[in-house]
């Protein structure tokens, strides 16, 4: 078993090798000015302490729920959770903290031109998304190889990787509610108060709320999105490797378990290639420099993938069956295929609904100039639209990879989406740097030439944040279909005495349906009450600091910004924990209050249909909320560059009054929902197993 396993466990320690060679490699570059490093230590100083309080709060959670699954379902399962939980706050934290260190670095080389800031800003967002797959990867092989090591049974095996998927959803729900909380309050609160009621520019020194903003770019985007992806990688994999486990027998059966996690191995490897390849054309286009990355890392993924199946599975072999279905090696590759075409349709697609090249955003922008009203208006139409073209690929990634392969295709094409994740996350991690980097720039008064330059780079990280989301959402669609096809094979193997059968007549399949369904909506509310609380607190701040600080607005007397820090590390804290905990507490009531009035067979029905409720809801909801929001973020952008009136005009008013709205549906609650729809699927799962002893 070491043989065949060691090499993910090669393949993963190359890649975080790989990411510290690019620590020291970011860190070794000039940081400038004085005053730069200043600014800079305070954001380093902010994010550290927010970061450091919210993981004190998980810690104390994730305590309380190793004991009670180390007593449910014995140590194996507790000690599964904490890998998990450990790893995945661990990648969120380290990315966290060579964002801001790398931030003033990409201000520096910024001077130097646009292809030094590119290389210095896409190296170090390298970094977090290396750590977050060889972490992930490496700790899933390692703790399954110790686990079969020890002899213990197959189902043992899974319900600790199952459980080790919990830690680093829990994790991720914290990770990306608390930091968009956090984030989302600042942006709003320092741009209703800094740009409408005070007219100053974006990372203006003199507004007290300007550090907590930049703060927050790193806590929500880079250490959320690090913890939302660790999550995603490793709960997809796990759930292939479950199916693997159900659908196949004797020495099959470890072929198709080991399987995924090759498939992780080859991509580190090909990830890693992919960053030789982000270099600017002649036209400097610096979209189109990141795509060539991402563009070389697929074509070599897919090549070496089916070279990998060819001698691991064979392409002519037709052995494998499930529910009498026979498929070889090549539908498997196939589904790879279909993964990898997926996550480039979901790129471009998210591009075109969220770039400032495009008519949707210049639909926003150009509605801008009649008022506020019709800029949401706008906005609101356009995120809803956004949800078709994502759904309609994602049903054709299902149907294909579902008729080569069933519903295993279907697990691997979503593996091998999240194979990508290692130049996914780089393209993500890129635009809080890039985003700090412009404010850095701006708080110092550095030359128009240099601020030119940082704009140009954090323009493209928008649109490199929003792909990113729209990619994460749309796995969790085919993640939480292998998960919900695994919470069905464990109801059966676990209680075959009960019948369940899912019908629309049944009044408890309506029942699990509509409270699934539900679900998304309360969380979001939830949401974005705790941004608007987060802001309001924000706005009185800062309104107060203008007030009470004489010298302020002449640049004579230095805000208190650690005062707004403080107050949105408190805010968010205290807001994310019961949205958080709502999808581990939601199908625990709903089966026990069914189990208790009617009876053990239609709770199972009910708990099933809450599973299908969630994911529908959930999936039309994020997709939209994060399109939605980038869209009215970059239609404020383009109308700062000088179109459909320019800065300080109507149309800009009202276009930050829309970037303000969309600002928690791309930051807060649309990210939040992906790890939320998979952590109900997988509370699911270990309440499954804990029953499973009681019934």
């Amino acid at each position: 078993m070491l043989e065949i396993l060691s090499f993910p466990i090669i393949s993963a320690l190359i890649g975080i090798i790989y990411g510290c060679f690019l620590v020291y490699s970011v860190l070794s570059k000039p940081t400038g000015s004085e005053h730069m490093q200043s600014v800079a230590k305070a954001i380093q100083e902010g994010a550290s302490a927010y970061l450091n309080r919210q993981y004190k709060m998980i810690s104390l959670v994730g305590i309380v729920i190793f004991f009670f699954l180390s007593w449910q379902l014995g140590l194996l399962v507790g000690i599964g959770f904490l890998i998990g939980s450990i790893l995945s706050g661990a990648a969120g934290y380290i990315g966290m903290n060579i964002s801001v260190r790398a931030n003033v670095r990409v201000t520096e080389a910024s001077k130097k031109g646009l292809q030094s800031g590119l290389t210095v800003a896409f190296r170090s967002g390298t970094i977090t998304g290396m750590l977050v797959v060889g972490l992930a990867l490496l700790g899933l092989t390692l703790y399954f190889l110790i686990l079969k090591k020890i002899c213990i049974s197959d189902r043992k095996i899974i319900e600790a990787l199952v459980a080790l998927s919990f830690g680093a959803s829990l994790i991720s729900i914290f990770a990306r509610l608390g930091g968009g909380i956090f984030t989302k309050g600042a942006d709003v609160g320092a741009d209703l108060v800094g740009k409408i009621e005070a007219g100053i520019p974006e990372d203006d020194p003199r507004n007290p709320a300007v550090i907590a903003d930049n703060v927050g770019d790193n806590v929500g985007d880079c250490a959320g999105m690090a913890a939302d992806l660790f999550e995603t990688y490793l709960v997809t994999i796990v759930g292939t490797m479950l199916l693997g486990s159900i659908f196949f027998k004797d020495k099959i059966k470890d072929l198709m378990m080991i399987y995924p996690l090759g498939i992780g191995a080859i991509s580190i490897l090909t990830s890693i290639l992919g960053t030789f390849f982000v270099k600017l054309g002649k036209k400097n286009n610096i979209m189109g420099a990141l795509y060539k990355g991402f563009i070389a890392t697929a074509i070599l993924s897919v090549i070496f993938i089916g070279i990998y199946t060819y001698y691991w599975i064979g392409f002519k072999c037709p052995y494998h069956n499930i529910d009498e279905i026979t498929f070889t090696g090549k539908n498997l590759f196939y589904c790879v295929i279909t993964g990898v075409v997926v996550t480039g349709l979901l790129i471009w697609i998210t591009e075109y609904y969220t770039s400032t090249k495009f008519k949707a955003v210049r639909s926003i922008a150009e509605a801008s100039k009649t008022g506020h009203a019709t800029n949401i208006i706008q906005g609101l139409a356009i995120s809803l639209r956004s949800t078709v073209l994502p759904v309609i690929v994602i049903c054709f990634g299902i149907l294909v990879s579902y008729l080569n392969a069933e519903l295993y295709g279907v697990a691997i094409a979503a593996t091998s989406m999240l194979s990508l994740s290692g130049m996914i996350i780089a393209l993500d991690s890129y635009g809080p740097v890039t985003d700090n980097a412009g404010g850095i720039a701006q708080m110092c008064k550095l030359s128009k030439e240099v601020r030119e330059t940082t704009d140009a780079l954090d323009a493209v990280g928008n649109t490199t944040k929003a792909v990113t989301k729209g990619y994460a959402i749309a796995s969790a669609a085919f993640g939480a279909l292998v998960l919900f096809t695994a919470f069905i094979e464990d109801l059966t193997r676990f209680f075959p005495h009960i019948e369940c059968q899912f019908y629309l007549q049944d009044p408890y399949v309506v029942i699990g349906l509509l409270i699934g369904g539900m679900l998304p909506y309360l969380f979001g509310s939830l949401g974005m009450t705790s941004v608007g609380k987060a802001a309001a607190a924000i706005v009185t701040e800062v309104r107060r600091q203008f007030k009470e600080i004489p010298g302020i607005m002449e640049g004579k007397a230095k805000p208190e910004y650690g005062t707004a820090v403080d107050i949105l590390t408190k805010a968010a804290i205290k807001e994310m924990i019961i949205p958080s905990l709502l999808p581990i507490a939601a199908p625990i009531i709903l089966f026990f209050v069914i189990y208790a009035i009617v009876g053990i067979s239609q709770a199972f029905v009910a708990l099933g249909a809450l599973l299908l409720g969630a994911v529908v809801t959930g999936i039309f909801m994020a997709l939209s909320m994060a399109n939605g929001g980038g869209a009215w973020d970059n239609a404020k952008k383009l109308i700062e560059e000088g179109h459909f009136g320019g800065k300080n005009s109507a149309a800009h008013k009202a276009a930050i009054t829309g970037d303000t709205v969309g600002d928690p549906y791309k930051d807060t609650v649309g990210p939040a929902i992906n790890p939320m729809i998979k952590i109900i699927t997988i509370a699911s799962l270990l309440l499954l197993a804990i029953l499973s002893k009681s019934f």
